[in-house]
């Protein structure tokens, strides 16, 4: 079993549209398992490598550049008999207010009345983490903006992708300890929201760092100013090999 990341953006909500929304899909020998947030660009790029529209998607925040593809997935799934209610949404329960504010809550979701924005999907609320396709992510605080607004994800022994965040060196020793590939926020500035280079390389011990594949950024500009200083800086459509998640603890193989 092969298992891949295949960035859909990489830019942040400033970047030309070249770069795309910041978003992933995790895929399983090939095929598409989970989106990682549904931005302004990201359900374009999805459906033009896919086909289709998503099965699943992890929120990692509420931002529009994270967030504003939802819409329309609503509208293609609520339509649509044979996936009305089966896509899940996995959502922090931290963030589950702010999505019901920015997007279930409006009001006459349908011009004809008698449906709710939650109709069309499936919610997963989630704290330390959840189960997908039979397999087990892990979810953690990061820092960005308020307190326990916004998460990242980790498949155990493979992948962290820490969305939008300062740095989290406390975070990251816990859940890149196993030798994943930590896909980070990293812009060439930092601000009091989002990790600059200078950051990481003075919060982050240069292992942590030679694992890091940088996205999130503002430029292809910025990109390379980041590669020239050594660092693994991701492209729009770029697909990552990943090892092969650990089974969950208490579950090894050939376990129940």
């Amino acid at each position: 079993m092969s298992w891949s990341l295949q960035f859909l953006g990489v830019g942040n909500s400033q970047s030309a549209a070249e770069l795309g929304s910041a978003s992933a899909a995790i895929e399983r020998d090939g095929e598409p398992v989970l989106m990682i947030d549904c931005g302004h660009e990201a359900l374009a790029a999805w459906q033009a490598r896919y086909g289709a529209m998503p099965g699943a998607v992890f929120v990692t925040h509420v931002h529009m550049d994270h967030v504003a593809g939802l819409e329309r997935l609503f509208f293609a799934t609520y339509f649509d008999q044979a996936r009305r209610g089966r896509v899940r949404l996995y959502v922090p329960v931290g963030v589950l207010p702010h999505l019901q504010a920015r997007l279930a809550d409006y009001p006459g979701v349908v011009a004809e009345g008698d449906a709710n924005w939650w109709d069309a999907f499936q919610l997963v609320p989630v704290s330390r983490g959840f189960w997908h396709a039979g397999q087990w992510y892990d979810v953690f605080p990061v820092r960005h903006h308020l307190p326990d607004t916004a998460f990242g994800l980790r498949l155990p022994g493979s992948l962290v992708w820490t969305g939008d965040t300062r740095p989290i060196p406390e975070m990251l020793a816990k859940f890149a300890g196993a030798g994943e590939i930590v896909a980070h926020d990293c812009a060439l500035h930092g601000n009091p929201s989002h990790s600059g280079i200078d950051d990481l390389e003075r919060e982050y011990p240069a292992g942590l760092l030679s694992r890091c594949v940088f996205y999130h950024y503002a430029s292809p500009a910025d990109a390379e100013a980041m590669r020239l200083r050594g660092h693994r800086v991701a492209v729009p459509d770029e697909r990552l090999a990943l090892a092969e998640p650990l089974p969950p603890p208490g579950q090894g193989p050939g376990e129940a």
